[in-house]
């Protein structure tokens, strides 16, 4: 590979928005992949834009990292992903983004009179929890009657 075709790290932290500790860490999870130089600098091709570009998009539906890196296993390390690569992956997408959207309407709907806690400070509520029986169930921490995806854990790490 011709070396300007490749980046630094620098410059792939530059034109994608990520920190160079973020890409370091996106490397060590087999994420991203870099050569070295002959003096020993990490070196991206160009192609890893776009699968940082499906790292940023993917965090933002709610992908974890576990299911960003199954997705991107998908993709060819020996060339930059085509049209039909990236729509075969996104397809994966689609029920997720329709959960996520399904549970977001609720969300709103609920707003005006609860966000789904299991307080008891209401006095009319659609969701009222009475006798704070939900402190009781193990599988509802937090706010135990919003809609599952919107309770997820979310780790630093994605």
């Amino acid at each position: 590979m011709n070396s300007r075709e490749l980046l630094s790290v620098g410059e792939v932290a530059d034109r994608s928005g990520f920190a160079a500790s973020a890409l370091r860490y996106y490397e060590a999870e087999g994420l991203i992949h870099a050569s070295r130089s002959p003096g020993g600098r990490r070196m991206f091709e160009r192609s890893t834009l776009r699968r940082l570009a499906f790292i940023r998009a993917a965090a933002n539906v709610g992908l974890t990292l576990h299911e960003i890196r199954e997705e991107l296993a998908q993709l060819p390390r020996e060339r930059t992903p085509t049209k039909a690569d990236w729509s075969r992956i996104s397809r994966h997408w689609r029920g997720r983004l329709d959960e996520q959207i399904a549970a977001l309407e609720s969300l709103r709907d609920g707003l005006d009179s609860c966000i789904g806690c299991g307080c008891l400070s209401l006095q009319r509520c659609s969701i009222y929890n009475p006798g704070d029986v939900l402190a009781s169930d193990e599988r509802a921490p937090g706010a135990a009657r919003l809609p599952r995806l919107l309770r997820r854990p979310h780790s630093a790490g994605g």
